[in-house]
């Protein structure tokens, strides 16, 4: 059973904690995704082997946390995370965020840097808002978004669609971060990326790597991997990719 931190505008926020030795893997989902997802529950299998402390959790509007996930923005989530990361996950974390997590894990590193030692991206989609409404959204939508507030997406990982809304594309411009000439991290970070994945180009996680620096940012590059990243070879590479950021945290 998950246990529950209250924001401050009165929310419920899920998350799981498993104690352990230091560093703490805090799991970050991915868009309209949550803490019972495969990775999520493989991570903690791996964390609890060996003893390390894990968190996951779900951001408003998903899994078991309250809210409706229409009226989240990145800003929300990105709080939801800060407010676990001071509160329940233990000081260092090596954080490790899947497709939008990944962004979500970026902005959270540069908020915390005295909390986030290390950072491991899974098919990391930075700037997805702003991908969304100017590569994927056609002219119709666009105009559709104007005049209702949002549209309606379907999805090929569930059955409902999902609600893309006007306030989401708008908060994401705050926390753009492949506009920015480099990111100022000083942590060790890895990023693993499909080149057949067809939903966030492996190209974002060639970006970002250029804007840390590769002195810092090791990319590894899946050739057959797509998107989630979930079959059992997947699973493995990301656990050894985390072992490897802990092991360069923890000297």
């Amino acid at each position: 059973m998950p246990k529950f931190i209250t924001t401050t505008d009165g929310l419920s926020i899920a998350y799981n904690f498993l104690p352990g030795n230091s560093p703490a893997v805090i799991f970050m989902p991915g868009f309209f995704s949550h803490m019972q997802g495969t990775k999520a529950l493989w991570l903690e299998k791996c964390c609890r082997e060996r003893g390390q402390a894990y968190v996951r959790f779900d951001y408003r509007g998903h899994g078991e946390s309250d809210g409706k996930f229409e009226e989240g923005t990145v800003s929300d989530w990105l709080n939801d995370t800060l407010l676990i990361l001071d509160n329940i996950a233990p000081t260092p974390v090596v954080a490790v965020g899947s497709s939008m997590g990944g962004w979500i894990a970026l902005l959270a590193a540069l908020a915390r840097p005295d909390i986030i030692a290390g950072l491991v991206g899974i098919a990391s989609s930075p700037d997805f808002t702003q991908s969304i409404y100017e590569e994927r959204m056609s002219d119709a939508q666009r105009n559709e978004m104007d005049e209702k507030g949002f549209i309606s997406s379907p999805s090929e990982y569930q059955e409902e669609p999902v609600i893309i809304t006007r306030e989401l594309i708008e908060d994401g411009k705050k926390h753009l971060l492949l506009n920015r000439e480099k990111l100022n991290l000083d942590v060790p970070v890895c990023l693993i990326h499909g080149k057949k994945d067809a939903d966030v180009s492996w190209k974002k996680s060639l970006e970002l790597q250029k804007k840390i620096g590769s002195n810092r940012c090791e990319l590894i590059l899946v050739p057959d991997g797509e998107h989630r990243l979930s079959r059992p070879q997947d699973l493995k590479l990301i656990d050894r990719l985390v072992q490897k950021i802990t092991s360069s945290v923890s000297h």
